[in-house]
């Protein structure tokens, strides 16, 4: 099914009606809830509710409900991270870091939403709310449908391949993925630490620029989007891009450069090529040191996880550590081209979702950015004939600075 029944529900609005009084945090909560119950057979896209929530909280978003990914400790609930291994876990004693950091900002949390497991390949129940018999991508499935339809304006995912980006692509909401180590990952069942990253989902940029202003302070970026960006564009043409994709990319740059963007190609692809070599070397060292226990119970978790586990098991120290070199060489060339540049485009997955719920898709195009570290903002681009999304990615070095290229881009290509 798709349509107008599963719309995303815009933070701004919500937040503007918060502020003005049309609506109270209680109301907004039922909302949520009601939403959930009316749409939440189909989609499946939350492990638990929170029975027992207070909807009134302080801070610039004023009880905007919040979807937790449950790989990320929340109060009171169980993280049980997509896997049979934590189903009889007990419930969190304290809420991870960013939790209470955006329960600072004014979110309220309602639940735990779907993860693969342990925020790898294998899938949960989820589906898409762009189109039901397509994935959702992963592994911040839930979070991303959520958000597709309209159930919260506000979701937390993680990220340490593709797994905030590739989702808000397929279900045609925004995303960020915040620069590694901005925000503490205590409380978080990592997979690699040199990669992890903290991430959330909205409807539009322009709601990821209040989400992120709401949770650091710092200026609402959608206010002051109003320059024409410098941007070096990466069509990803050494890899297998759908021939939708590339003609949506090629439609959105001739928008963008119309309305007085700069864009470049990206002057050196093998060195993307070389970082996209480097991070699943680095990921599946990492992740079998990080998930040792889950190794050990390898006949208990999926054949997908127990490949990656087993992988990093066998990997030579000399290929881990050549792949870290490879990367933080290739951070200093990157970061040299940004230096005269607002971000990188590109397209933020292969193509639409596939169809089928047995896998998430390809992380291939978020690999070399997230091995560097960099923020990542995924825009909903265009739709398909067939009416499936298309997403982009801009990557950039600051949260503040990308967001607002991320907004000006939305609003040019979206007016």
């Amino acid at each position: 099914m798709t349509g107008s029944r599963w719309q995303p529900w815009s933070l701004r609005s919500l937040v503007n009606s918060l502020n003005s009084g049309d609506i109270t945090p209680a109301e907004a909560h039922q909302r949520a809830r009601a939403r959930i119950a009316e749409t939440e057979p189909e989609l499946r896209a939350w492990v638990e509710l929170d029975q027992d929530v207070s909807p009134v909280a302080d801070g610039p978003l004023g009880g905007v409900p919040l979807a937790v990914k449950d790989i990320i400790d929340l109060a009171g609930l169980p993280t049980r991270c997509g896997s049979q291994l934590r189903a009889s876990a007990g419930a969190a004693e304290a809420d991870a870091t960013i939790v209470t950091a955006w329960r600072q900002a004014g979110a309220v949390p309602i639940g735990k939403s779907v993860t693969t497991e342990f925020a790898y390949f294998a899938p949960g129940p989820t589906r898409n709310p762009a189109a039901l018999p397509h994935t959702p991508g992963g592994s911040s499935s839930g979070s991303a449908a959520a958000v597709g339809a309209g159930q919260v304006p506000l979701a937390l995912g993680s990220q340490t391949a593709a797994s905030v980006t590739r989702p808000a692509a397929f279900c045609g909401v925004a995303s960020l993925v915040l620069s590694r180590g901005r925000f503490p990952v205590d409380g978080v069942t990592g997979l690699s630490p040199s990669l992890d990253s903290h991430g959330f989902f909205t409807a539009s940029a322009s709601d990821l620029a209040l989400a992120w202003s709401a949770l650091t302070g710092e200026p609402d970026a959608a206010l002051t989007a109003d320059r024409p960006p410098r941007l070096l564009l990466w069509p990803a043409a050494q890899f297998n891009v759908d021939p939708q994709m590339t003609t949506a990319l090629s439609s959105a740059c001739a928008t963008l450069r119309a309305a007085g963007a700069v864009i470049d190609e990206f002057p050196d692809p093998q060195l993307i090529t070389q970082l996209a070599e480097a991070h699943p070397v680095i990921m599946a060292y990492e992740a079998a040191r990080e998930r040792s226990a889950e190794l050990a119970a390898s006949s208990q978790i999926s054949t997908q996880l127990a490949t990656l586990l087993k992988t990093g098991a066998a990997t030579p120290e000399h290929d881990y550590e050549t792949a870290r070199r490879t990367t933080t060489e290739a951070g200093t060339r990157v970061a040299e081209l940004l230096s005269t540049y607002d971000a990188v485009l590109a397209p933020a997955a292969l193509g639409p979702a596939p169809a089928g719920l047995d896998a998430t898709g390809d992380p291939i195009l978020s690999r070399p950015w997230q091995a560097l570290g960099l923020p990542a903002a995924g825009i909903p681009a265009m739709r398909t004939p067939s009416g499936l999304p298309l997403g982009l990615q801009l990557i950039g070095t600051r949260e503040s600075e990308l967001l607002t290229t991320a907004c000006w881009t939305e609003s040019t290509l979206h007016p």
